[in-house]
Order: C-alpha cells, then sequence, then structure tokens
C-alpha cells in the first residue's frame, strides 16, 4: 500500500538543541522511529514507539543504553510532524511541566 511521506522537523533551534544533547544511542534510536514513521505512515506506528498524551500531543519513546527520552510532537496538515519538545525522562510517567511546554510550544504553530 502506497502512502504519502511524513515531513519530520523540529519547532525551533531551541528544540533542536534538546535533541541535539541527548546521548548518541537515544538520537539512533530517535532516527530509527522516525524511519519507521516515514517508511510504514504514522498510522501504523504504535506502542512501544508511540504513545499518545492527549491535547492533540504525542510522544517518541526513546530508549538507550542507560536512559529513557520523549520527544513530544504534534502533526499538522499536510503530512508534517512537529517535535516540540524532547527530553530524558527521570520519572515513570511523563511530568506534568514537559507536556505544559509542549502545549505552550505548539501555540507557535
Amino acid at each position: 500500500m502506497k502512502h504519502e511521506k511524513w515531513e519530520v522537523l523540529f519547532l525551533n533551534d531551541k528544540v533542536e538543541d534538546e535533541f541535539l544533547s541527548l546521548k548518541p544511542d537515544l538520537k539512533a534510536h530517535y532516527w530509527h522511529i522516525i524511519d519507521l514513521v516515514k517508511e510504514f505512515g504514522l498510522i501504523s506506528i504504535g506502542v512501544p514507539h508511540i504513545k499518545p498524551l492527549g491535547n492533540k500531543l504525542w510522544e517518541i519513546r526513546l530508549k538507550g543504553k542507560d536512559d529513557i527520552a520523549r520527544a513530544i510532537y504534534t502533526t499538522i496538515i499536510g503530512k508534517r510532524i512537529v517535535i516540540l519538545h524532547v527530553f530524558v525522562k527521570k520519572t515513570q510517567k511523563t511530568p506534568r511541566l514537559a507536556i505544559e511546554l509542549a502545549l505552550k510550544r505548539m501555540k507557535e504553530l
């Protein structure tokens, strides 16, 4: 089945810097998931790689050798994924402040 390719971009330089600060193994896992999304489409990729957070936010779930991280994103018209916030996760649940920051940044769209 043929599908349109998804475009993935960072909201701004600050978000890209958050991503660049991740350890190499977490970045590699991110790119692996993005490649899956581009090849199979966003709808085909689910848990454990992607999980809904509500309020039009989703998270890409990254697991490395020593850490876990999340990239919170939203989708916009034209099959585009916009990464709003990237962080290393310290607790079991995604922190409320991380979601609030992503929501605030989503308003820039």
